[in-house]
Order: C-alpha cells, then structure tokens, then sequence
C-alpha cells in the first residue's frame, strides 16, 4: 500500500508564517541616527540642487545607512560642496560619523586644512576616503586616518610641507596613495612605505610636486605594487636598483625629471610592465636588448634623454606596442634593419631628432593601425612610395629635415590620404620647384589636411593653386623658401586659414586685400567655426627652427629638453587641439604699396610681422583698435608719419619700428614734430586724408570775407566819398518812406469806412 503524503496542520503554517514575519520586520533598516543627521547638516554648505528634502537621512542623495541607521557610505562628488567652519576642515562635525567607511567628496570646493588629527583619529572605520579636486591646503596629517584604510585619494589640491614619516606607520591594508598635483615637498618615502603595507600596496602616485632628491631604494619591497608614477618633480639621481624587484609592476611613470644613468638589463624581470615612461630626463648609456623580453609592454617612452647606440632588434619583439617614442636622443644606425611587421597594433612612431639613416622600412607599411610617423631631423633618404598609402588611418606624418626628394611625386602620393592632418616636410626637396597645377587642379585629397608646412625647402616658382582647395587647412608654412610672384587673392577664402608664414622669399606685389577678409580672423573663432580633431603627437621646437607659432594661450615654449630653438613652434599636449593663433608671417619679401586700413578688419589678429619690404605711406591708424594683437613688425620699410596711440603699440620694442626714416612717435626714441591745427588729444594719431584736409587753404572763408567787404565799401564808400549821391540817397529814402506813410494811412482810412 502506497505511503499517504502528510499534511501540514493549519497550526504548523501559521508558526511558520509568524516565524517569517517577525523575520522580516525584525530586518526592516532603521532611521538615521540624529547625531549623523546633524552631523551632516553641520558640514557642507548644501546646494539647492542636492536632494536632502526627507527627514530619514539614510534616504538623502549619496548618503547610505547600514541596518542600524549609521551613516556608512557618502558618495557626494560633483556637487558644488563647500564646507562650514572656515578656513579649518570641520572634524567636530564629520568626525561625529564614527561608523564611516566610504568618503567620497571628490570634485567639490572643500577649503581649509587637514593637518588635525582629531577629524582622522574619530574615523576609526575608514576604508576608502577621496578627497581629490578640492582646495584643501595645509599639511598632510600625522597619520593616516586608521589601519582599516584602503585608498587614500588627495590629489589635485593645495597641499604644502613633507609626507610625515610617521603617515605611512598603521597603513596595513592601504592598496592605493594618490598625492599628485599638489605642493608637496621633500623625498619621496619610498623607503619606509613597503616596511608598513607590505604586502597590499597598489599604486602609488607622487606625480606634479616639488619632491626632490633621489629615490631611495625600498620600492622593491612592494611586492604588489602594479603602478608607480612620479613625474613632473625635481628628482634626481640614479634609477633606484631594486625597483626591478617589484615584479608586479605594470606602469613606471617618471617624466619630467633630472634622473641620470643608464636602463639596467635587470628590467627584464618586469614581465608585467606595459608602460615605461622616462621622458625628459637625463638617462644615457644604451638601450637594454633585454627589453625585448616585455611582451606586454605598450607603451614605450624614452623621448628627451642623451640614450645612445643603435635600438635593439629584439624591441621589435613587443608585440603589444602601442606607441614607441625614442625622439630626441642619439640613436643611431640604420632604421631599415629594423622589422617592424610584427608591430601590428603600433598607433603611434616617434623617432625624431636622432642620427638613423636609410630609407623608410618597407616592413613598417604592415603597421595597418599607424595614425601618426615622426622620423623628422635624421638623415634619412627618402623617396616616397606609393605603398604608404596602406597606411589609411595615418593622419600625422612628419619627415622634416632629413633628404627627401622628388617634391612632386611627393605630393601627388600624398595628397591621395583622406586622413592625412599633419604633414611637416620641412628642409627637404632643396632647390626643387614648386609643385604646380599640373595633374594636380583636380586632385580630392588632404581633405582633412589642417597643417601643411613646406618651408626652408628653398623652393622656385609661384603658390600653387591647388592649396586652394584645402578648405581645411589651418596653417600654412611656406616661409624660407625662394618663392617669386605676388600672393594670390584666393588665400584669403579659406575658410580656416588663422596661420600664414611667407616670409624669407622673393614675393612681389602689393599686400593683398583680401587677407583682410580671411574668416577665421575677422573674429574670435568659437566652436563651430574650430575642428575638434586631435593631433596624434606632440609637436616640438626643431633645432633652428623660424616658427613663431603660439597657443591660443598664449604660452610661449623656449626650449624643450635638448633643442633649443630662437622662436617657437607650438608645443601640444597630449589630445590638445593645436590652437594656432592668428598670424601674418610676410617679412623679408618685395612687397609694396600701403598698408591697408582694412587690416583693423582682422580682430583675432595676434601676430603682423611685414619687416623688411618696401612698404610705404603711415602705419595705418586702424591697427590702435585691434585688441588682440600682442606683437607688430614693420622694421626696415618705407613707412612715415606717427606711430598710432594704443597701449599694446606702444609697449613694443623699438626694433619693431627702426629702419624707417620719417617714422616717429613712441617706442621709437625720435618724437614727431607738433602739427599746427592739430587736436592735441589726436595728436600723431591723423592719417593721410586728414592731413590733406588740414592742410587745404580755406576758400569758402575767404570768399565771403571779401564779398562782404566788397558789397559794404561799394555802397557806403560811395556815399562817404561823393556829396552828390549822398543828398540823393537820402532825398531818395524819405520819398520811400512818404510813400509808405501816405498808402498806410489809405489803408486804415479805408478799413474804418
């Protein structure tokens, strides 16, 4: 016989169901607690658009409870905060949140210092505490809040004086320090922060401070520390030996500082490493072949340092690279023998100013995901392939200063990319002509093309009109060159030419009005009219470069590492649109004429240099109106007259002025002489209409003076003169005046009847 199932009786389900339910309400999270509550509202400055309405703080925006109502976590980034209290940070107020783990207040405009140990000592739960992008100042405190913290997070503030020795003495689960870009000063604690977090420590992150000094050895006693960055310091000295040790690491970021010495072999052991940064140093000596064996690097850069001998094959190893910078250095040897086909995800090549020599790789047309080649300053002969263009995401191409030839084969090669943003070809195709229309009228390339720089080529012949076609292009460089004919009006239509250099050739002509009406300089470029693409690669000085292009900031770049250069060419960040200011680079040419008033039109002009022309007649007046302009040069013309009133002209060198002889007025030592019949307040400032009009015997004045004394003398002087007409203009006057007399009372005779 089957065994019957059982059924639970109604008083068995009803015990479970008053046993679940007192489970349930038992679990339901209690209110906040009012000691946090007003614990928070004592803190911040609350903006109105942070949603604190209910009266259950544990339901306020970025505020979490755990079940019995302590606040645990707050998460308030971005929210516009300020603190209460003053200039001190508040540790009577959040200090009362003794159950907080999580402090997020990241992004906000927290003032005051945090040098008090009494708002860290009361955080004794502390695991995660973020305070970076705020205003804080001070010094950093004693110690770290509690040995329960995790990630400490102060960068991006004011913070002044040294990292106590003693911050680091209860940091036992600490995994991530992150002090950059404050004021910090002193050595970097290398040597004692592994002795006290061994063995979580993560990352550590001293980057944009005043640390000097060398870096101690210890580094190797961070077992897991994956990311060490400490670049854009004062430090110096020898790569510390042991940081080889720390087998975990996967980023090694020390630019920008005075280290010297030489890359061991022992780097081998950092199997882990994808970025290695020791840019803008003083690092020599050769290149470790062992670096071959990082087959996870991918990022390598080495740019600005006083490295030497050849580049290793067995870099060509490194799979995985993405970017490889070796500029700037001493490199060496033949850049053909390198195999760049195993490179397949290389993005970006830098190998400029060194001493390679040969010709382009054909192995490094298999880099299918290449945007951006600088081989620029090497001695490298080069004739252009057609292969290149498999290169189809290449948009930053520079090969300036090396012994490129066949300028027109060049060109129509080029000009087949549609990626293609920057092209730099500078100091190459000596003595070639000037690729003209031939083949080219038609041509749908560079349609992208932003920066197109040609100059010190010492090329013939006239500007192409092919250039007319690049509705893009930013700026032009043909300056140094041998170029003859007049400038062409179609310049002044490219819709986003803010940069033309033309100076140091053989132009003739009169200064072309149409260059008044260029788009981007009649006012101030603003979103829509400004390409948003970003160059790949910085862009530097070359040594004896003539560039003088400026940010849209105004910064100006003297020298970078070891190039030294007498004016600028834009230095970029990384991912930075290049802002070239608007500029009219035409000095040291033929050209003529005046020049013209509509100049003033130009508003965003920053930069006029037409030195050493035959300009003549005054410097137009209009150019006192132009608030932009921070620099003129019209030296050695045939300019007269005064010098325009305004405070940016006046504040110039003289030499922007001399060579002009009947030039005068301020900056130039030689005052102008007074103007009769000058306004005192306009002063040099009259052009050459009002001169003229100044100048203009007044006729009119004359005229009527003499009509009046010729009409009052020819009938008064009569009378005087003869006695005869006298009696008779009289006799004449009272028969008038009986007349009148006689028909006035006839008139009123008649008006009463």
């Amino acid at each position: 016989m089957a065994e019957q199932p059982k059924i639970l009786s109604p008083y068995v389900i009803l015990f479970i169901f008053f046993i679940s339910s007192s489970t349930v309400i038992s679990h339901k999270p209690a209110a906040c607690i009012k000691r946090d509550q007003d614990s928070l509202w004592s803190s911040f400055d609350m903006p109105s658009h942070l949603n604190w309405s209910s009266e259950d703080c544990c339901h306020w925006e970025g505020i979490t409870c755990d079940m019995a109502g302590w606040i645990t976590h707050i998460s308030l980034p971005y929210k516009g905060l300020k603190l209460k209290g003053g200039d001190s940070f508040p540790s009577s107020s959040l200090g009362n949140l003794s159950h907080l783990t999580h402090l997020n207040l990241s992004h906000n405009s927290l003032e005051g210092s945090l040098d008090q140990t009494g708002f860290f000592s009361s955080l004794s739960r502390l695991e995660i505490l973020d305070l970076s992008y705020n205003l804080l100042s001070g010094e950093l405190p004693f110690s770290l809040p509690s040995s329960t913290i995790q990630m400490l997070d102060l960068s991006h503030n004011h913070l002044q004086g040294s990292i106590p020795s003693s911050f680091f003495k209860e940091a036992w689960r600490l995994t991530s320090f992150n002090v950059s870009y404050n004021f910090l000063t002193g050595s970097i604690p290398s040597s004692y922060i592994c002795l006290h977090s061994y063995p979580l420590i993560r990352l550590l992150d001293f980057s944009s401070n005043n640390f000097n000094g060398s870096i101690s050895r210890g580094l190797g006693k961070c077992l897991k520390l994956q990311v060490f960055r400490a670049g854009s310091n004062n430090l110096s000295g020898l790569l510390p030996e042991d940081i080889y040790n720390a087998t975990k690491l996967e980023e090694i970021s020390l630019p920008h500082n005075s280290l010297h010495g030489a890359i061991s072999e022992r780097i081998v052991n950092l199997v882990n490493l994808k970025i290695l940064d020791f840019s803008y140093n003083g690092l020599s000596g050769k290149l470790p072949s062992s670096i071959g064996k990082l087959s996870k690097l991918k990022l390598l850069l080495l740019h600005f340092n006083n490295l030497e001998g050849s580049v290793p094959p067995t870099l060509m190893n490194c799979m995985n690279l993405t970017e490889l910078n070796l500029g700037f250095n001493k490199f060496e040897g033949n850049i053909s023998a390198l195999d760049f086909s195993k490179l397949s995800q290389l993005i970006k090549l830098d190998f400029a100013s060194n001493r390679f020599t040969g010709n382009l790789p054909i192995s490094l047309y298999s880099c299918k995901s290449l945007k951006a080649i600088r081989l620029s300053e090497n001695d490298l002969e080069v004739e252009i392939q057609s292969e290149i263009l498999s290169l189809q995401s290449l948009s930053f191409l520079s090969l300036a200063l090396n012994r490129l030839a066949n300028i027109t084969r060049t060109m129509k090669i080029l000009m087949r990319f549609k990626s293609l943003v920057y092209l730099s070809l500078n100091a190459n195709f000596v003595g070639e002509e000037m690729p003209a229309d031939i083949g080219m009228v038609e041509f749908e390339g560079f349609q992208k093309l932003r920066y197109l720089s040609l100059c010190r080529c010492e090329f013939t012949g006239q500007l192409p009109a092919w250039l007319s076609k690049l509705k893009k292009l930013q700026v032009l460089d043909l300056g140094d060159n041998r170029i003859t004919g007049s400038i062409p009006s179609w310049l002044g239509t490219l819709p986003r030419l803010s940069y033309l250099r033309l100076d140091n050739n053989s132009i003739s002509g009169e200064f072309p009005k149409n260059l008044c009406t260029l788009p981007m300089l009649i006012s101030e470029p603003n979103a829509a009219q400004v390409d948003d693409t970003d160059l790949e690669l910085i862009v530097y000085p070359f040594q004896g470069a003539s560039h003088r292009l400026y940010r849209m900031s105004n910064q100006r770049v003297k020298g970078i590492g070891n190039g030294t250069v007498e004016s600028l060419e834009t230095r970029i960040g990384y991912g930075q649109l290049p802002f070239f200011s608007g500029q009219l680079i035409l000095g040291n040419n033929n050209l003529s004429g005046y020049i013209p008033d509509q100049i003033s039109n130009l508003r965003s002009l920053e930069v006029l240099e037409l030195q050493m022309n035959h300009f003549s007649g005054k410097v137009p007046p209009s150019l006192a109106s132009l608030n932009f302009l921070n620099y003129i040069n019209v030296s050695y013309n045939n300019l007269e007259g005064s010098i325009p009133r305004s405070t940016h002209l006046q504040r110039l060198d003289a030499s922007s002025f001399e060579g002009n002889a009947k030039l005068c007025g301020a900056p130039l030592p030689n005052k102008c002489l007074p103007i009769k019949g000058n306004d005192a307040d306009n002063g040099n400032s009259q052009d050459h209409e009002e001169n003229g009009h100044e100048n203009q015997i007044p006729w009119l004045h004359i005229s009527v003076v003499l009509g009046f004394i010729t009409g009052f003398w020819g009938v008064c002087g009569s009378l005087v003169l003869k006695e005869k007409w006298r009696y008779g203009y009289f006799k004449f006057v009272d028969r008038v005046q009986e007349r009148i007399l006689l028909c006035m009372a006839k008139l009123q005779s008649r008006l009463r009847s």
